[in-house]
């Protein structure tokens, strides 16, 4: 069934991606061609890293013998410590510079592939860690490398559209292929296999960086801590930052507990039949892709804040499938689907609004904000990560753990994930 719907999910969505698909700038430049060329081929390579991660974290830890209670508690250590390193890598990264900090995703993300090896809790934990501290290296300073380069060496701002489309691109069908090679070496060579792949592609990106990418940094002599102070007063003197940062940490925290909760919820409705988690993560990200192809048809006849509402609605009644048919696999799995079109439109209306208040602020008048990117949505971001910690721990300590296990017909199971964190997500 996962292998048919996969395939099923990725002809629609190539057929609504043609038809949804707006032009984009082209240039002639030869300079500006291999810059661009420069940036995606390590950009691809840096979401391949992750996202062939994301399908077997689950499953490789519950091979181990890990009980479901160390399983969340290693999931919070991930976010955890991008919570804590989240608020202040980007600052890092315009201090010591963005092609190190790099070149530092690549080392730190390659540790943590390495600790997959040891079926041991303290050495999973380090793994976790490392593996938080590089997903925020990987939001921040890659994407500021390239603004940083693309003004300096005169591209014009359309061009970066481009880029960024290309990127936006280039990770969704990165996500999808690295579903399906996930799956393709883990039944050969079992769930730690999917971790060295990944690791074999990071190492590889850090040496094209050493070898292609010029060093660029930010305000090198700003304190560290100055801009988390800027995003700290621009969510106390502007409450509609304050509220963003609220919907988008609410709606992030159900969505990272949902990457903790895919597989034990999809593996309980199939029963004693295993499930391919690589094709069931790649069916995920091909449904990204069609909720973004849904939101770009959305969008031509009302404005994204109008209908936000109703795709949180359907959201949480996706999420409700393991709750009301827990048994019912198609149920489960076609809910989690939706959900994951759902979290593409969500994304993107967040996004969205996020540009639109520090439009508003004034941001990105100034070049060094072009150089910088804004820094209130890292601290939404960190906010986020600080509710998905709470929201782990609320799961954790509340009594319906004890009122499921008494009824059973009910409360059978709970949502369970997928590895984007958007999506990746995300991985």
């Amino acid at each position: 069934m996962f292998v048919g719907v996969f395939y099923g999910l990725a002809a629609v969505c190539g057929l609504l991606y043609f038809y949804t698909r707006s032009a984009t700038e082209t240039n002639d430049d030869p300079q500006f061609k291999s810059f661009q060329r420069t940036y995606l081929i390590v950009y691809m390579m840096a979401v391949a890293g992750d996202w062939l991660q994301g399908p077997h974290v689950y499953a490789l830890y519950e091979s181990y013998g890990m009980s479901k209670h160390q399983i969340e508690i290693l999931f919070i250590a991930g976010f955890g410590s991008s919570l804590i390193f989240g608020t202040f890598i980007g600052s890092i990264a315009d201090k010591f510079g963005r092609r190190n900090n790099c070149l530092m995703y690549a080392i730190l993300y390659g540790g943590a592939c390495i600790t997959k090896h040891f079926g041991n809790m303290p050495v999973l934990m380090i793994g976790r860690f490392l593996g938080g501290v590089a997903t925020s290296i990987l939001y921040s300073a890659f994407e500021s490398w390239l603004i940083f380069e693309h003004n300096t060496r005169g591209f014009s701002d359309s061009l970066l559209g481009t880029v960024f489309s290309n990127a936006a691109l280039a990770n969704s069908l990165i996500a999808i292929i690295s579903g399906v090679a996930a799956q393709f070496v883990a039944e050969r060579f079992g769930f730690v296999a999917p971790f060295d792949l990944a690791l074999s592609v990071l190492l590889i990106m850090g040496v094209i960086i050493m070898n292609t990418w010029p060093e660029n940094y930010g305000n090198e002599k700003a304190p560290i801590k100055e801009s988390f102070e800027k995003a700290t007063k621009a969510i106390k003197e502007d409450p509609n930052v304050f509220c963003l940062g609220l919907v988008q940490s609410l709606f992030e925290g159900s969505m990272y507990t949902f990457v903790l909760e895919w597989t034990p919820a999809l593996s309980r409705a199939a029963g004693d039949v295993g499930i391919p988690h690589g094709y069931i993560f790649a069916a995920f990200m091909v449904a990204t892709m069609i909720g973004s192809s849904v939101f770009k048809l959305l969008q031509q006849h009302e404005r994204p804040e109008s209908f936000m509402r109703y795709v949180l609605l359907l959201a949480a009644v996706c999420l409700s499938m393991p709750i009301v048919a827990p048994d019912n696999l198609a149920l489960v799995f076609g809910g989690f689907l939706v959900f994951e079109m759902c979290c593409a439109n969500l994304l993107a209306i967040n996004g969205l609004s996020t540009w639109h208040i520090c439009l508003r602020r004034d941001s990105l008048d100034d070049v060094e904000s072009l150089q910088n990117p804004a820094e209130p949505h890292r601290d939404l971001h960190s906010l986020a990560e600080l509710c998905n910690d709470l929201n782990f721990q609320i799961l954790r300590f509340l009594p319906v753990r004890r009122f499921h296990r008494s009824t059973r017909s009910i409360f059978k199971n709970r949502a369970h994930t997928t590895s984007s964190k958007v999506a990746n997500h995300r991985h």
